[in-house]
Order: C-alpha cells, then sequence, then structure tokens
C-alpha cells in the first residue's frame, strides 16, 4: 500500500516535468514531418503519462479555482460556451442531412441519375454541362454519406445537449433530495462516471483512428520504444474502404468523431463537476448561475 501511495506522488510529480518538457520541447512530438515525432505523438496521446498530465493539470486548476472563485466560474462559463458554440453550429447539419436526402430521392427518382456531381453548371447536383463538375460520386456514396451527418450530430453536439438539459435522465432519487446533495451526487458522477468513461473510450478510439491512417499499424500494447521503432518506416496511409464498391469511403472520419465526442464529453465533465463545486458552495441562489440555454418557441411565446 505504502509503495502504490509513492508510485502515484511520483506519478503526480513526473507530470510536471512532462508537461514541461512537451512545452519546451514542441518539435519532438508535433513536427509529423519527422516519422519519431509522430510515433511520439501517438504513443503519448493514450498514454499514462498524458493521463497524470491531465489529472495534474486539473487538481492545480481546482485548488486555483477554489481559491478564488472568478476563476473557477471563468472554467464554467468558458467550457460551457466552448460545447454551446460547437453545438449550436453543427446543429445545422440536420437541416443539410435533410435536403441532401431529398435531392437524392428526387433525382434517383425523377432524373434517374446514378450520380450526384457538383459544380458551376451542376444545381442541385444534375450536372448540365460535361467537363464542369468539380466533384461527382455515385448516388450510394452520397446516401452513405448521410451517416457522417447523423454521427456529427450524435459526437460534436453531446455537450451541448448536456448545458441545454436536453439528456435523458433516469431519476429515482435526484428529484427527492436537497439542493446541495444534488450537487454533491454531480460532483461524484461527473468523477466517477463521465471522467473515466470518456478516458477509457478515448484509450481504445485513439488507437484504432491512428491504425487506419499510418502504417505500419500501431496499438495500445505496444511500447514507445516499439512505436519508435516502426516510426522509422512509417507513412500517411489513410484507409478508404467502403463497404459497398461505389459506397462512402472515408469512414477513418467517425473514429475523428469518436475522439471528439470523447474529448467534448471530458470537457464538460469538468464544467460539471466545477458548476457542481461553485453551486454547492453558494448555495440555491446560485442555480443555474451562468447557463447560457436556448429559448424554446414556447418559451419565446409566453413573453
Amino acid at each position: 500500500m505504502f509503495d502504490a501511495v509513492l508510485w502515484l506522488i511520483g506519478r503526480f510529480g513526473q507530470a510536471f516535468a512532462d508537461f514541461f518538457s512537451a512545452v519546451t520541447q514542441p518539435s519532438l512530438w508535433l513536427d509529423w514531418s519527422n516519422g519519431e515525432a509522430l510515433g511520439r505523438f501517438i504513443y503519448y496521446g493514450a498514454s499514462r503519462e498524458f493521463l497524470f498530465v491531465f489529472l495534474t493539470a486539473l487538481i492545480v486548476l481546482t485548488v486555483a479555482g477554489l481559491v478564488w472563485k472568478p476563476l473557477m466560474w471563468g472554467v464554467v462559463r468558458g467550457l460551457e460556451g466552448f460545447t454551446n458554440a460547437i453545438g449550436r453550429t453543427v446543429a445545422w447539419v440536420g437541416l443539410l442531412m435533410v435536403l441532401q436526402q431529398m435531392i437524392i430521392v428526387f433525382l434517383q427518382r425523377i432524373f434517374r441519375v446514378s450520380k450526384i456531381e457538383l459544380g458551376p453548371f451542376s444545381p442541385f447536383g444534375y450536372n448540365f454541362v460535361e467537363g464542369t463538375q468539380l466533384v461527382s460520386f455515385d448516388l450510394s456514396w452520397w446516401s452513405e454519406e448521410l451517416k457522417l451527418y447523423n454521427a456529427m450530430i450524435v459526437c460534436l453536439c453531446i455537450g451541448y445537449t448536456y448545458v441545454q438539459g436536453g439528456h435523458v435522465r433516469v431519476d429515482l432519487l435526484y428529484a427527492n433530495v436537497r439542493f446541495r446533495t444534488k450537487r454533491v451526487i454531480d460532483a461524484l458522477g461527473a468523477l466517477l462516471f463521465m471522467l473515466p468513461a470518456a478516458f477509457l473510450t478515448w484509450l481504445y478510439a485513439w488507437f484504432f483512428m491512428w491504425r487506419s491512417l499510418v502504417n505500419p499499424k500501431v496499438s495500445a500494447s505496444e511500447s514507445l520504444e516499439m512505436i519508435l521503432r516502426k516510426a522509422k518506416l512509417m507513412k500517411w496511409s489513410v484507409e478508404t474502404i467502403g463497404f459497398s464498391p461505389n459506397g462512402f469511403n472515408a469512414y477513418f472520419l467517425f473514429k475523428v468523431l469518436m475522439l471528439s465526442f470523447c474529448f467534448l464529453v471530458i470537457l464538460q465533465a469538468v464544467a460539471v463537476l466545477y458548476r457542481a463545486i461553485l453551486e454547492w458552495r453558494e448555495g440555491p441562489e446560485s442555480e443555474n448561475k451562468y447557463l447560457d440555454r436556448d429559448a424554446t418557441g414556447d418559451a419565446v411565446s409566453s413573453h
């Protein structure tokens, strides 16, 4: 037990050195023209070192926020504002998805076309002048691409939906407890469920993504030394294999969205934790303080 405590303390101490090294020597992991730098970036992106750097930063920021409340409120407002901005922007993809589906059905059923082509003389995807199209894909490609729009809405609007109170809550206890008890439940939920689940998903999604972007393949079980040996032969090799012969062939974007999902959940977990701490300290009068929620049609019509 004592050895485990010493190991944990050592890891948190090493996190400061790792962070300082990464900030002062960015070429060691950001110069992707160098195979070894790319290998380091891939390894450390889902490593134990990265986890302890994040946890150490979170602890330092939390302590500073407890000492000076405006800092913690600033973090809450910044994180919630960031996820709101992404969600409100990506929500428009839903409209694009509907319009594209209508165009696909219209061109397929009426004009009997097999492709949708985009260009200066291709209104609504139908090409009137040959040779002027800029983008041309089979109809099945555009149909399968609709899955990407749906995935964007799910993965990139996750934090926005939480801020807006849109997630389904199975409530057996929460509604019947006191205000400060609710804040304790929120904080424990962020610490024990949101953050661990998001980090665990990130660990698998990180290497799952990179296995479709580079060769030789990498995995979570490989050490830094093994990845650096592979890095000497490493090159970009983006997979463009579709599920059907003429179907959508950029499925690596779904893997990027998985990481984006984890990233936004982690940010929202920090916002939930800090808001719970602040509202617990300040009492019921601080409930939903600075919370930026969209007004629904019913709310607007009532004013």
